[in-house]
C-alpha cells in the first residue's frame, strides 16, 4: 500500500511518500539520518505533520519521522524527546505539579516542532520556557546542545530552523515552575473564563480548560470527523512590515522587533473573505474554517493544488485591499503558490 502525506499530515493532502522510517527514539533518528545523508538521497524530516503541505507529486526520497517518546523530569526541567507528542507533554507536566505551558494545551504536533515554529498561543512562547535542545548537525553529523540564544528567536513564529534544512531537532529541554500557580494570563477571553483579571493567575489545569474551551469553539483541537480541524492550524503568518501601507492604517496592530505586527484574520475578513468562505469558490474541496478565517480548511478530496490555488486567492485579494503581502506560516515542500 502506499504511503502518501495525506496520511501523515493534519490538512491530510499531498502526494506518495517515496520511503518512509519511523524514528522511535533518539539513537535510531541519527542512525536514520547519519544513513541518508551518506547516500546523498532528498531527506524530509517531520514530526506530527500539522505544520507541513507537500506536493501532489509527494516526496522521491526518504521521509524520517520523529516518532521518539522519550520525556523526563528533573525537578523543574522537563525534558522530551522530538517526537513526543505535545499535549501530552502538557498533561503529563500538570499532572506531575508544574506549569508553564498550560496556555499551549491543544496544539497540535509533537515537541520537536515547538523551537522550530516558536510556537505559542493565548501569550506564552516556546522561547519564555525554552532551557536548551540538542539538535543533529547534519553538515557536520555531529549531535550540539543548544541554548535559546543560538535558535534566532526575534519576529514572530521565527527561528534558524525555519531558514534551513541543516538542523533536525533531537530533543527539548524546557524550565517549568512548581507552585499551584499559572502564569500570568493575558488573553482577555481566556481571563474572562477564569473569572481574572487579566494578568492574573489561577490554577493550571483550569487554565487548560479555558484553553481547550477557547480552541474547540475555533474548531482549533483536530478532529477527524469535522472538517474544520482538517487544516495547518493558521495558514498564512500575521504580516511585520516596516511601514504600515494607508490602505491598512485601521487594522489591528502591535509592536513587533522589526515594525508592527498586522493581525491576518483581520486583513482576510476585511478583504471580503469571512468565515467559511470557500465552499462555493473553485470546486468547493477548501474553504476557510466557519470559525477561524486563518484556517484554510480541507472539506473533503482537497488536493494540495486546491489549498494552493485557494490560498492564492486569499493572499492576492488581501494584497489588492490593503496592499499587504500575506505569506504562509506552513512548511511547503514541493509546492508553492
Amino acid at each position: 500500500m502506499t504511503i502518501t502525506f495525506a496520511d501523515l499530515t493534519t490538512m491530510r493532502v499531498g502526494g506518495p511518500v517515496g520511503r518512509l522510517e519511523v524514528a522511535r527514539s533518539t539513537p535510531h533518528a541519527i542512525e536514520v539520518l547519519r544513513d541518508a545523508d551518506r547516500t546523498g538521497e532528498p531527506l524530509l524530516v517531520m514530526g506530527g505533520g500539522s505544520n507541513l503541505v507537500v506536493g501532489d507529486v509527494g516526496w522521491d526520497g526518504t521521509v524520517v519521522r520523529m516518532a521518539s517518546t522519550e520525556l523526563a523530569i528533573d525537578g523543574e526541567l522537563v525534558t522530551a524527546a522530538a517526537g513526543v507528542e505535545w499535549d501530552h507533554l502538557v498533561r503529563t507536566v500538570l499532572a506531575e505539579g508544574l506549569a508553564g505551558v498550560e496556555a499551549l494545551s491543544g496544539i497540535p504536533g509533537s515537541v520537536g516542532g515547538t523551537p522550530v515554529q516558536n510556537v505559542g498561543a493565548y501569550g506564552t512562547l516556546t522561547s519564555d520556557v525554552l532551557e536548551s535542545l540538542s539538535v543533529y548537525d547534519r553538515t557536520t553529523g555531529e549531535v550540539e546542545r543548544w541554548t535559546p540564544e543560538r535558535c534566532g528567536f526575534g519576529s514572530h513564529r521565527q527561528s534558524v530552523f525555519k531558514h534551513s534544512d541543516r538542523w533536525v531537532v533531537l530533543d527539548v529541554t524546557y524550565r517549568l515552575r512548581r507552585g499551584g500557580q499559572s502564569a500570568p494570563v493575558t488573553f482577555p477571553a481566556v481571563a474572562e473564563r477564569l473569572s481574572i483579571e487579566v494578568g492574573g493567575t489561577a490554577d493550571p489545569a483550569d487554565v487548560r480548560a479555558a484553553v481547550l474551551e477557547q480552541r474547540r469553539a475555533r474548531k482549533m483541537v483536530l478532529d477527524p470527523a469535522d472538517h474544520d480541524t482538517w487544516s495547518v492550524g493558521s495558514f498564512f503568518l500575521n504580516p511585520v512590515l516596516a511601514e504600515v501601507p494607508e490602505r491598512a492604517r485601521a487594522c489591528p496592530s502591535q509592536p513587533d522587533a522589526e515594525g508592527t505586527k498586522l493581525h491576518a484574520a483581520w486583513l482576510i475578513q476585511h478583504a471580503g473573505f469571512g468565515q467559511g468562505y470557500g465552499t462555493e469558490w473553485g470546486n468547493g474541496t477548501v474553504a476557510l474554517s466557519t470559525r477561524h478565517t486563518l484556517a484554510l480548511t480541507n472539506r473533503g478530496g482537497a488536493t494540495t493544488a486546491d489549498v494552493l490555488k485557494f490560498a492564492a486567492h486569499i493572499r492576492d485579494g488581501v494584497q489588492a485591499m490593503f496592499d499587504v503581502a500575506l505569506t504562509p506560516e506552513c512548511h511547503l515542500v514541493n509546492c508553492s503558490f
